[in-house]
Formats: C-alpha cells, sequence, structure tokens
C-alpha cells in the first residue's frame, strides 16, 4: 500500500507544484490530543497557495486506488488505533488564514479555535468568544457542529465550502468515476443541524471555508467573555492531561448531564492501563501518561455498558475511533 501512496504524492505535489510535509510510518500520537495512537501509512500536509488543487487531485486519486483518506484538523475528539491508520492522513493544519468577503468573515478550515477567537475580538466581532480555549480546527468545528456554554457553531455560520465526492450525478451511491471531487458551496440550512449533528458528518467531503455572520460589539467584553470561558475549562480540568474534553455527548432526555450519570454509577476515577475517567469530571476521560489507544476504547466500552446496565441510557460517544480494530 506504501508504494501505491508515494505514487499518488509525488505525483499530486509534481502536477500541482505543492509544497507538502510528507511523511511515512508517522506515529499519530504526535497529532492527537490524546497523545495516542500508531503509525499512519502516510501523513499529508499540504502548504501553500495550491492547497486546493493537490487536495482535489489526492482525493481522486486514492479514490481511484481504493486508498483512505482521513481529513485531520486539530486532532481533538479522535482516537486513533494503536495499530494505525492505513491509507493517507490528509492533515489542513497549514491551510489556515481569513478574509472578510461582503462584510462576512471567512475563515480557511485549518485555522486553530484560538486563533479565530482572537481574530474576532480584534475585529469587534462577538460570536466566537464562546468557543475560547477549545481545541481544534474551524473545519473540525464546523464538521462537529461543536457546541459549548449553551451554543453551536451553526448559531453564526452561514456558508460553508467544500471538496466533495460528488456522487449526486449520477444517482448512484455505489457510482465510480474519475474526478469524482469537486469544489461546491454549501449555503446552511438550519434543519440540517443539531445537537452536535451537521450535514457534513453524512458527506464524503473536505471542508474548506467557513463564512460567519458576527454582530459588532465591544472588544473588551468580547475578551473578558473569552478569558471567562478559559478559566472554565481550565477550572474543569480539561488542560491537566492529554483528553478529547467530554467523551460523550449529552442527552436532554436523560434529564441530567452525561457527567452527573456516570458520576452517580460511581465509576470515576476508574482506570483501564493509562486510561483513567479524570477524577474531577466523570465526562472527561484522560490519557495519565502511559495510556494506549486499546485502554481508551475498552474504558469507554465499560462506561457506556455500565450506565446502560444501571439507568437504560444509551450515551453517544462524542470521540471517533479510527484506524485498523479488533
Amino acid at each position: 500500500m506504501i508504494d501505491k501512496i508515494r505514487k499518488i504524492a509525488e505525483q499530486c505535489i509534481d502536477k500541482n507544484s505543492c509544497e507538502a510535509d510528507v511523511r511515512y510510518n508517522e506515529p499519530m500520537n504526535e497529532h492527537t490530543t490524546f497523545k495516542v495512537g500508531g503509525p499512519a501509512d502516510c501523513f499529508i500536509q499540504p502548504k501553500n497557495e495550491n492547497f486546493i488543487s493537490f487536495c482535489i487531485d489526492l482525493l481522486n486519486h486514492a479514490h481511484d486506488a481504493g486508498v483512505p483518506v482521513f481529513i485531520l484538523g486539530g486532532g481533538a475528539n479522535i482516537v486513533v488505533s494503536d495499530k494505525g491508520f492505513r491509507g493517507i492522513i490528509l492533515d489542513t493544519g497549514a491551510w489556515k488564514g481569513h478574509s472578510v468577503i461582503d462584510n462576512e468573515l471567512v475563515f480557511k478550515s485549518g485555522t486553530s479555535i484560538d486563533e479565530a477567537c482572537e481574530i474576532t475580538a480584534g475585529l469587534n466581532l462577538c460570536g466566537f468568544e464562546t468557543f475560547a480555549g477549545m481545541p481544534g480546527t474551524i473545519g473540525g468545528a464546523v464538521w462537529m457542529n461543536a457546541r459549548c456554554y449553551g451554543r453551536q457553531i451553526s448559531d453564526v455560520l452561514d456558508w460553508v465550502e467544500i471538496i466533495i465526492n460528488d456522487k449526486s450525478a449520477s444517482g448512484n451511491d455505489n457510482y465510480r468515476k474519475k474526478n469524482n471531487y469537486i469544489r461546491k458551496k454549501y449555503i446552511k440550512n438550519k434543519t440540517e443541524f443539531n445537537y452536535k449533528k451537521s450535514p457534513f458528518q453524512k458527506m464524503d467531503c473536505l471542508i474548506l471555508y467557513a463564512s460567519f455572520n458576527l454582530a459588532k460589539s465591544n472588544k473588551e467584553i468580547i475578551q473578558n467573555e473569552m478569558k471567562k470561558n478559559i478559566l472554565d475549562r481550565k477550572e474543569k480540568g480539561h488542560y491537566l492531561f492529554p483528553c478529547a474534553g467530554s467523551a460523550f455527548k449529552n442527552n436532554h432526555e436523560f434529564g441530567k448531564p452525561t457527567g452527573v450519570i456516570i458520576d452517580e454509577t460511581g465509576l470515576k476515577g476508574l482506570k483501564k492501563g493509562g486510561a483513567q475517567i479524570a477524577p474531577f469530571h466523570a465526562n472527561i476521560i484522560i490519557n495519565t501518561g502511559s495510556a494506549a489507544a486499546s485502554d481508551i476504547r475498552l474504558l469507554m466500552n465499560e462506561i457506556m455498558e455500565t450506565v446502560k446496565n444501571k439507568t437504560g441510557f444509551i450515551l453517544e460517544p462524542e470521540v471517533l475511533f479510527i484506524g485498523e480494530w479488533d
């Protein structure tokens, strides 16, 4: 597989005159907030203005060759298997920056959430301060429809530009042709977003840009709100250990937050290898320093099984498990 991937990467770099950081058998523990994960066959980070044409070519060639591609943002909310990932990890971290178009603020998808918050505050625009201190990128936040402190990213989202596998051209999901991946603009439809759900989760796509409709406000007020939210995250222990924040989604039908439900089962502090339910917050799983990806998965499975047996509630993981699993 690596020889096939190497040929694809070299062809795409040459054709698009693209500077790219290409690594083979790259350990993924350095690219996720959990700090776990085995080697990816190939890790690619395109770095210049030909990012878009490079990604379209890469996705098309990989698709035609049957090579899996995973789009990586900030590495938050994912656990890569200890065995690694067979295929290409396409990292968007160098695709960052912003512009103002038609009075709207447009971010490239690889822009970090913290950087986006600082930019909006500098422009006296409010609406992003809710997300201050949250790990990840704009692309990941839009894909997840990130939510915190009662606000979700779709509340301020206007449109998104993506690279998408345009299967709709044939009306057949199994249809395969060369050059399936195209650029497309998506205008937000409120009905397609829900609690930590977005339409992009059902698409084979890469988010390029996201445009936000933000209101003018006082810079000091915005910055004070940002500081308050970052302090709250610190007090909850989000930065004490490698983690992904909340391990499970909340479900309002359960009548209480997931952290409270897990705490009431007596699981807080439970360990599996180097993974532990945080003693300070039952809905945060931490890497105490020696955790394997398998430890995290075993712990999450035990949490789900225990909660289901004791309460009947079925918890929904917020983290994604990617790569080779038994």
